[in-house]
């Protein structure tokens, strides 16, 4: 597959290197423009290169949205319509300012961004582990131990698609519901940050 990125930091780039290393494309962006992303791209090697933000979101087959929450109206709309749009994100009040329907639990950041592409299909995932982790607990399938992710979405093709990536990445899947669920394994929720089997994810998201 072609994977866009929307965002390029530390999250994006980890996800580029493994996406790579599986055997995709990607194609990367940030705010600062593709010039910027030109010692990543050749980091990777001759299957990344460096765009515009629309220019990664038309190009990827699937794209992952790795910018600051407070942002996500920069995202651009019309080239996502119809795609499957992996959202990393987590909202942090400190950085993003204040969201009060967020911080009155009506809706959720991946919720927010869902509202703002109406035609793509979101799916919340790899926002609950760092990116240091993401680059080093991945694990070949049936692996003991193995690490598992957290997703939430609302489209069944959509979610499929993105635990079939998060499987080649190395790490086991746990479907936590629709997009809304997404806030169990947000900040400071049990499901957050620890290295966690199947079990034990599916119990810590049971505790949020």
């Amino acid at each position: 597959m072609v994977i866009g990125f929307i965002g390029s930091g530390n999250i994006g780039g980890t996800l580029a290197k493994l996406a790579v290393d599986a055997g995709h494309s990607v194609v990367l962006s940030n705010s600062r423009g593709p010039q910027t992303l030109s010692e990543l791209a050749a980091r990777l090697g001759p299957d990344a290169r460096a765009a515009t933000p629309a220019e990664a979101a038309a190009a990827g087959d699937i794209v992952v949205v790795t910018i600051p929450f407070g942002r996500y109206r920069e995202v651009p709309v019309e080239p996502l319509k119809g795609k499957t749009v992996i959202d990393t994100n987590n909202y942090y009040f400190e950085r993003d300012g204040r969201f009060p329907e967020i911080d009155s639990g009506e809706t959720s950041d991946s919720e927010v961004l869902a509202a703002h592409l109406p035609e793509a299909r979101v799916v919340k995932a790899f926002n609950s582990i760092s990116h240091i982790h993401l680059a080093e607990q991945g694990l070949p399938a049936g692996a003991e131990n193995r690490r598992a992710l957290p997703i939430a979405g609302d489209d069944a093709e959509a979610k499929k698609q993105v635990a079939e990536l998060i499987d080649s990445f190395g790490f086991d899947v746990v479907d936590a519901g629709p997009l809304a669920e997404g806030r169990r394994f947000q900040r400071d929720r049990p499901a957050y940050g620890p290295r966690l089997t199947i079990a034990e994810l599916r119990a810590a998201l049971a505790e949020a």
